[in-house]
């Protein structure tokens, strides 16, 4: 079962608390600094909670990174069996979807991804990236191409570059250079944007013709 990504309940129990709250604090502050005893304060749960479900802290790291990850390595499973634009537009949703929950996630994400190579917690997002969305990645556009759902003449790695871009940029921007263009991370402004970005997707590098044909087979 797919866990959701916002704040637990107070039925949750504490392995979602934990899972939380480590997420929220890897987000305000370095790695270093998230203790386990920080992460169990304020999940109001015992410190020996995150050995027994997680092992240790780069184990809980690690759970954090999958779980709020697993929504858009479904749809990226999905997307393997059936490269189509409506998956593609499917990845975009789930993406966006996710992060209205964790707006500051990329940032991490993209900070983690800056750090040295012999650095734990870059090992461990590796790690993630190459036995889940790597492999995904590297095929979408490639898939898209040969099954004529891009307009012709189109480069998939541009392409790739370019969803990337639409998806990631809105999340790491400086927050100061958003605020000058009037830009503020909320759920409002983030569900005009995922439907702005899918039109332009549909407008831009994804085939009319394909699209108007998987129309008619879905009335038919």
């Amino acid at each position: 079962m797919t866990r959701k990504v916002g704040r637990p309940n107070e039925n949750t129990q504490a392995r979602e608390k934990l899972i939380f709250h480590a997420r929220e604090l890897y987000m305000a502050m370095p790695y270093e600094k998230v203790s386990t005893r920080l992460v169990a304060e304020h999940a109001g749960v015992n410190v020996a909670m995150i050995r027994y479900y997680f092992g240790s802290k780069q184990g809980l790291f690690e759970t954090v990174i999958r779980e709020t990850m697993e929504p858009i390595n479904q749809q990226m499973k999905a997307f393997i069996k059936l490269a189509s634009h409506e998956t593609l537009i499917g990845l975009m949703r789930a993406y966006y979807k996710t992060m209205v929950n964790a707006p500051e996630f990329p940032r991490l994400i993209a900070q983690i991804m800056n750090m040295s190579e012999s650095d734990i917690q870059r090992k461990l997002l590796e790690k993630i990236f190459s036995e889940v969305t790597k492999p995904a990645q590297e095929m979408m556009f490639e898939r898209l191409s040969e099954d004529g759902v891009l307009r012709e003449g189109i480069d998939p790695k541009l392409c790739r570059v370019t969803f990337m871009s639409m998806m990631v940029f809105p999340f790491i921007a400086p927050r100061a250079m958003l605020a000058l263009h009037g830009v503020e991370l909320n759920e409002t402004f983030l569900d005009q944007l995922l439907e702005h970005n899918i039109n332009v997707l549909k407008n831009g590098f994804l085939s009319p013709e394909k699209q108007i044909s998987l129309g008619e087979n879905n009335e038919n």
